[in-house]
């Protein structure tokens, strides 16, 4: 019985340790290590609180320049080799890193941020605002970054005190929260093969006869700064696939990797592990064709689709539960994200069915009814089930739908010839949930008529007022133009107890501060600055 009992309670101890168990509290030694027989407790000699050992997973063939590479796999390292401006934490507050002070005009439009003057690259050379303005421009004109200041940011420029000029089209409340853009060189900027460029972090990317490594900088500019990483070395294993990815983790000696459960290769884990659930920025949505579509002659339609969207079963079906069900289009971690108004358009099927039995269904030349037809890129398999999961449940609620299921190519044709009702979209929100392409004429996002000039407006404030938010959400739920499904979040995994400093945040796996505080670092903005605010008023 004694054994039977000992074998249940290790059977328990594994089964607890395994599967989607969130603790990001961090291992912490206790001391109560058993002793073996005639074994004294000073012959136990721990091990040096410096060691970890750590191995990270890469792609050779991706590129490790921040300003191109998308890779959330490469990005673990790049967290490690580069630093921004400022660094953002994981509940969204912001920390000077490279900036030494800054400066901001009364109108909000215009930020002026000043290098630390110790900054330097690896290599010994001085961090120059040159070299920021080069990384800015770049940045604008990227996939990874872009989505955060398309039409927003005016210009950059380096005035004649050195100062870095960030001139705005509208006020901004928290502009620093979009400023954490990794800083090469200038030189660099377009350097997306061979060796990587140079950074200003504490670990440099080196070939070795044995492999890739990041070697510890022993003469990093900020000196003996605390960061989660300690080693001198870290080792560095070549992958091909996001399973490689997870079976070095399960089976190999990769420490720690960072997951997207919403990419369509995502690899599901099943082993003992840390994890941290980050905000990804990436929401699932409907876009409703209001320019040519029969089903939205009025707003009555769109209104009322989101009580016929069962996101939980999405959530679950497609994703496994590693997706939060959303009816407000940010990431419920935000302070802003009020549960109230989201419980009002969650799913509920009595509600879409009483609205149906007062909606006439469009009906073709030969008066049969139309099929609301869902728009989805096919080069998208997970999505392409959620398509089919929505129109199965529209159907059986009485609206009947199907799924134009088309490759990137023809789906963005039809995009364009408007020949759709909704599609099932995906995009990756700014880390201030900027919504402006959505309602901008001709924005990125504005396909269908989705354009408003009261929405753009509202998303203006919401940027200089984060308490305006709920109503932007709120006037968007009434009008129903695009319906919020699932926002994504990043799972970063690490081995139980290896990484107890550890705190993830979007885009930075190894996230530090350097003791500064944004206060600290607010100085009252110059001449040359006010005049240069005054000529964008």
């Amino acid at each position: 019985m004694k054994r039977l009992t000992a074998l249940l309670l290790i059977s328990v101890l594994i089964l607890g340790g395994c599967g989607r168990k969130i603790d990001n509290s961090g291992y912490q030694a206790t001391g109560d290590a058993i002793l073996m027989e005639g074994q004294d407790p000073e012959d136990i000699m721990p091990e040096e609180e410096d060691t970890q050992e750590l191995t990270l997973a890469y792609y050779p063939d991706r590129s490790l320049n921040p300003l191109f590479g998308s890779d959330y796999t490469n990005r673990v390292l790049m967290s490690l080799m580069y630093q921004g401006l400022f660094a953002v934490d994981s509940k969204k507050n912001v920390t000077p890193i490279l900036c030494g002070k800054y400066e901001v005009s009364d109108n909000r439009r215009n930020w002026t941020i000043y290098l630390d003057p110790n900054a330097t690259f690896s290599d010994g050379t001085k961090v120059t605002a040159q070299d920021v303005v080069a990384c800015y421009l770049q940045a604008k004109e990227n996939d990874y970054y872009k989505n955060r200041f398309v039409k927003h940011l005016l210009d950059v420029s380096v005035l004649e005190n050195g100062g870095i000029l960030f001139q705005m089209d509208t006020a901004y409340e928290n502009l620093p929260l979009l400023l954490d853009v990794p800083i090469i060189k200038a030189s660099e900027v377009n350097q997306t093969e061979g060796t990587p460029p140079v950074g200003s972090g504490p670990y440099v990317f080196v070939k070795t006869a044995g492999g890739a490594q990041l070697h510890r900088n022993p003469t990093w500019w900020c000196g003996n700064v605390k960061i989660p990483a300690t080693d001198e070395s870290i080792d560095l294993v070549e992958v091909s696939s996001p399973a490689d990815v997870r079976d070095e983790f399960q089976f190999g000696n990769v420490s720690v990797v960072c997951t997207n459960p919403m990419s369509d290769s995502f690899a599901e884990y099943r082993c003992d592990y840390e994890l941290w659930e980050i905000e990804s920025g990436y929401l699932m949505y409907i876009g409703c064709n209001i320019t040519y579509s029969d089903f939205f002659e009025d707003s009555n339609m769109r209104i009322n689709l989101t009580y016929g969207i069962d996101r939980q079963t999405l959530a679950q079906d497609v994703y496994k539960g590693l997706v939060e069900p959303v009816t407000l289009p940010c990431a419920p971690t935000e302070s802003y994200y009020s549960k109230t108004l989201a419980d009002k358009y969650a799913y509920d099927p009595a509600k879409f069915v009483s609205f149906l039995t007062g909606y006439t269904i469009p009906k073709d030349e030969d008066g049969a009814q139309k099929e609301l037809r869902i728009l989805v890129n096919s080069d998208d398999s997970a999505r392409v089930r959620a398509a089919r999961n929505i129109a199965q449940n529209l159907t059986e609620l009485g609206l009947p739908a199907t799924t134009l299921e088309k490759t990137t190519g023809a789906y963005q044709d039809v995009l364009v010839a408007q020949t759709y009702d909704i599609y099932l979209g995906m995009t990756r929100l700014s880390p201030n949930m900027d919504l402006t392409e959505f309602f901008r004429g001709w924005g990125e996002l504005s396909w269908g008529g989705l354009a408003h000039e009261t929405l753009q407006g509202m998303c203006s404030s919401t940027l200089d007022n984060s308490g305006t938010y709920y109503n932007l959400y709120q006037k968007l739920a009434e009008d129903g133009r695009i319906i919020p499904v699932l926002f994504g979040y990043y799972n970063v995994y690490a081995r139980r107890g290896l990484l107890p400093d550890l705190s993830p945040s979007r885009d930075n796996v190894f996230y530090y501060s350097l003791g500064k505080t944004m206060e600290g670092t607010l100085t009252e903005p110059q001449a040359e600055e006010t005049e240069a605010a005054e000529e964008t008023a």
